[in-house]
């Protein structure tokens, strides 16, 4: 349930419950008051009550509007007891504690009571005189000679009239009573379902604010707060995924530095060994110090092809390299490669092909330069592991439903079945002497950092000692 719906109902009951509550006082009132006490608490007798009530105090507000030598004219006098004749009612004006008008014969005892009961109290009950119950109205007046008295209206009524007085003071204390009980409960539910939720998730952002992220949120509550705590929750996942991510990419650049340091000491090892050769005089003929030179320029490369493939891998690890998509022809595309490529691996007695499975589609979107380099870091890679007197690379075009399947295939070293997921791991070579192949160590990973740019997957098999595989997957077009 949303907040708006539950404050809606919880208005609505906080307003019903003490209507239904003052409806069953009445009903109980009534009922008592008929049962026990023979009061006749009828709609008829309540209306004729509350006409007499009405009457007595419009008349009094006319008094009291009045000029107060008015109120000595006979004319008046007779006038306002015609008027109260419609309610058998009588009227009496003291002045200075003396009747100087009565229409009915009051002792002075009576008058004094009737006087006392308007005073004290805010709702007077019913005067008995005579046997009979009258409902009383006093106006004090001061007279035009400065002498004060009082205006009293009487209006015969039944013994009922202080009962409904009651019954009017009993409903109203009731009804505000339990409304009061039952706004201070529906709060106290209301802000509960809220406060709650609330004080669990300050308590959670406390903990993640100390570096705490495992501490789950839970969502409680309504819709609103519910919808909080999840928002929280996945900012939660979130900054522990990121924190967690920060911790990896922490560990991976010490890898890669410890890794590159390695790759690196050894050729400027070597070139510091044949530069000291030639500075100690051991290449002492023109032929060897050729030979060292070369040697020297060839670590230099070598160091020069690593420190560029470290800036790619890093550039495309950090999603900063952009990919220049193009609809491309893929059987063509693979000609072309093969074309670049044979010449340098014919050097080495090794032949390449390709074998065109493709019946259906052959264009792929694809970034021509950049998979370019992971063909070439896979053809490379086959080279550098051949073992084989004639070397074979097979390039095999197949598809499915969705994919066009790329499958280089080499007849070399083969790999460890328990090897085979680590080909693409930065600076993994399947030899353990490190030192003696040249290159990188980030030729696979380049190509899956770039095969995944392209929203791609790649993998390997093994084919024991009869070579590996490697298997890249494009989405294919029309």
């Amino acid at each position: 349930m949303d907040i708006k719906k539950r404050l809606i109902i919880s208005n609505t009951i906080t307003v019903l419950i003490p209507i239904i509550i003052a409806c069953f006082t009445i009903f109980i009132f009534i009922l008592v008051s008929s049962d026990i006490f023979h009061t006749d608490m009828n709609y008829q007798n309540f209306k004729k009550t509350a006409a007499i009530k009405s009457e007595l105090l419009n008349s009094i507000k006319n008094i009291s509007q009045l000029n107060p030598e008015n109120i000595e004219d006979p004319e008046f006098q007779k006038y306002m007891h015609h008027k109260l004749s419609s309610i058998n009612g009588e009227l009496i004006i003291t002045k200075d504690n003396k009747v100087i008008f009565s229409s009915k014969d009051v002792n002075k005892i009576d008058i004094e009571r009737c006087l006392e009961e308007s005073k004290s109290k805010l709702f007077s009950k019913p005067i008995q005189i005579d046997n009979t119950f009258y409902m009383t109205e006093v106006s004090p007046v001061v007279f035009k000679d400065k002498s004060v008295g009082n205006v009293l209206l009487l209006a015969p009524t039944g013994k009922e009239a202080d009962t409904f007085k009651t019954f009017i003071i009993t409903v109203l204390i009731v009804f505000f009573a339990s409304f009061a009980a039952v706004n201070i409960f529906m709060s106290y539910l209301y802000s509960k379902r809220i406060l709650e939720p609330i004080s669990i998730l300050k308590k959670a952002t406390a903990e993640i604010s100390k570096g705490d992220l495992d501490f789950e949120i839970v969502e409680n509550g309504d819709c609103e707060i519910r919808e909080l705590c999840a928002d929280f929750e996945r900012m939660r996942i979130q900054l522990k995924d990121s924190v967690r991510m920060k911790m990896k990419y922490d560990d991976n650049r010490k890898m890669l530095v410890s890794s590159i340091s390695h790759d690196l000491k050894t050729p400027i090892t070597s070139i510091k060994g044949y530069v000291e050769g030639i500075l100690d005089g051991i290449a002492n003929t023109p032929e060897k110090t050729e030979l060292y030179l070369k040697t020297i320029y060839s670590k230099a490369e070598q160091m020069d092809a690593m420190i560029d493939d470290l800036l790619l891998y890093s550039r495309l690890d950090l999603n900063k390299l952009p990919f220049n998509f193009e609809k491309t022809d893929i059987i063509n595309y693979f000609d072309y490669c093969i074309l670049e490529c044979a010449p340098e691996l014919q050097k080495s007695n090794i032949e390449i092909s390709l074998e065109n499975n493709l019946k259906e589609s052959k264009y792929v979107k694809i970034d021509r330069e950049r998979m370019r380099r992971v063909i070439v870091n896979i053809i490379d890679n086959s080279r550098k592991y051949m073992d084989k007197k004639q070397g074979k690379i097979a390039i095999i075009l197949r598809e499915t439903a969705s994919s066009i399947i790329i499958e280089i295939r080499d007849n070399g070293v083969g790999i460890n079945k328990n090897d085979i997921n680590k080909v693409f791991d930065r600076f993994y070579r399947a030899d353990l002497a490190r030192s003696e192949t040249k290159g990188s160590g980030l030729g696979l990973a380049i190509a899956k950092q770039i095969v995944e740019g392209h929203k791609g997957k790649i993998w390997a098999v093994g084919h024991e000692d009869k070579g590996t595989s490697i298997i890249v997957s494009l989405a294919k077009i029309s």
